[in-house]
């Protein structure tokens, strides 16, 4: 959806604010994962702050660099989460990936 001045509108959906509330939840009653970075993200998600175009791409590449903590034990346990499975879900898990690629593509064709 674009916003008023044409531009995509770069508020996150709610299922990428759900994930990243998760990952502040598992951070807090685990004690790990994510930086100071990953935990203003996900504020900024859960809140469903509107983004700039900057952060998107700052996610996409977060993303990109990160896959790989996908195949980590623990990934995807809520029950003993992997530190980079808590971080995953800071940046907005699968949902946050998805958009903020789809929000990158979009901010190019604009």
């Amino acid at each position: 959806m674009a916003s008023k001045d044409g531009q995509p509108d770069l508020t996150p959906p709610r299922a990428v604010a759900d994930a990243a509330a998760r990952g502040l939840e598992l951070r807090r009653r685990f004690h790990r994962g994510g930086t100071a970075v990953g935990v203003a993200r996900a504020r900024d998600l859960s809140n469903r702050r509107r983004l700039s175009p900057q952060t998107i791409q700052r996610m996409t590449s977060y993303f990109a660099r990160h896959a790989v903590d996908k195949k980590a034990s623990g990934f995807g346990n809520d029950d003993d989460p992997s530190a980079g499975y808590v971080a995953w879900l800071l940046w907005g898990g699968d949902p946050g990936r998805d958009w903020a690629e789809r929000m990158a593509r979009a901010l190019d064709d604009a």
